[in-house]
């Protein structure tokens, strides 16, 4: 029996009852619980095998609940929530004291976002509470952008999928800290930095590989998403910007290629997939994810991606498939 349904009344009935939802966003899917309740957020941790050091995302209805979550609102966050809320943008902010610490992994910020998703905007406005929802796939695995990809992952775990048919943008929401009110960028996402620096100006992307010890990294990101290995298929996976060099280094695989807009032809190829023949940036970050996870269930003994334009929501793009391929 499928747990795929469109009734927000049950789903809202679960996660009073302390119980998991899966949600659709304009972003993923996110495998959602109550942030007030330590089973609802344990059980995310444990559903999703997530260690407990990556801290989630707090999903709110409205700008006004904000000050319910944090303490202190710079300016340039203000003008982010109100050019891009509801949208793909997460703040990472001064959580208030009422923020447990299991949602922050112990850290004195929390990360925050409005939803644009009509479904989940209305569960929000009809809960008591605000929802932790990272993405709806097992720590490491492809994330989701159609119910069915959550299914396939938890249908034995979890109680319910809320139908909100394929996610709009595909990836996740672009991550922002402050440092002395300035902003920064955590994770490169669903919102092009060219968008954002036309509201606060230039900003800084940070590298915290560079900054950080890999393993200081590892044990302790400064928002979610920041993990090197992430968001990846159990098909190894490289990528390039010389894709004929590398599928002549595969001879005799099942090789599955990833392309913009330009199909190739090569006897070796096994199959193909364009994101956007239009060569739309936002249309191939839609389909990103539900690409690989076709490629992933064909049984290929490599996926290839060639490298995206380095501008736009080619730099999300980029990102994601490298940590693909770590």
């Amino acid at each position: 029996m499928s747990i795929i349904s469109k009734d927000i009344l049950k789903a809202i009935a679960l996660l009073n009852a302390e119980e998991l939802v899966a949600i659709p966003t304009e972003t993923v899917y996110g495998l959602a619980g109550n942030i007030y309740s330590e089973k609802a957020i344990k059980s995310i941790f444990e559903t999703k095998q997530r260690p407990f050091f990556n801290p989630l995302i707090v999903h709110i209805s409205s700008k006004e609940y904000l000050e319910n979550i944090v303490d202190y609102i710079p300016e340039k966050a203000k003008l982010l929530a109100d050019a891009f809320w509801p949208g793909p943008i997460t703040l990472v902010l001064k959580k208030k004291t009422t923020i447990p610490d299991l949602i922050t992994a112990g850290k004195d910020t929390v990360a925050v976002r409005i939803p644009n998703h009509p479904a989940t905007l209305a569960l929000l406005k009809q809960l008591d509470f605000p929802l932790a929802a990272p993405s709806a796939n097992p720590f490491n695995r492809i994330s989701p952008t159609k119910a069915e990809h959550v299914e396939a992952y938890f249908k034995d775990n979890i109680k319910m999928v809320l139908d909100g048919g394929a996610c709009k943008s595909g990836i996740e929401s672009t991550i922002i800290g402050f440092d002395n009110d300035e902003p920064i960028i955590y994770r490169l996402g669903s919102t092009a930095i060219e968008d954002i620096e036309a509201v606060v100006g230039k900003i800084k992307v940070k590298n915290s590989t560079a900054e950080l010890g890999q393993s200081q990294k590892e044990v302790s990101p400064d928002a979610p998403g920041m993990l090197e290995r992430h968001y990846a298929p159990r098909t190894k996976t490289i990528l390039t910007d010389n894709i004929i060099n590398v599928i002549k280094m595969h001879p005799n695989k099942r090789i599955g290629v990833i392309l913009f807009k330009n199909q190739i032809k090569d006897p070796n190829v096994t199959s193909q997939i364009i994101l956007s023949e239009n060569g739309d940036l936002p249309e191939a970050a839609s389909k990103l994810y539900d690409t690989l996870h076709q490629l992933d269930s064909q049984n290929l003994d490599v996926i290839i991606a060639e490298k995206f334009p380095d501008y736009g929501l080619g730099k999300s793009i980029n990102d994601r498939l490298k940590r693909a391929t770590k």
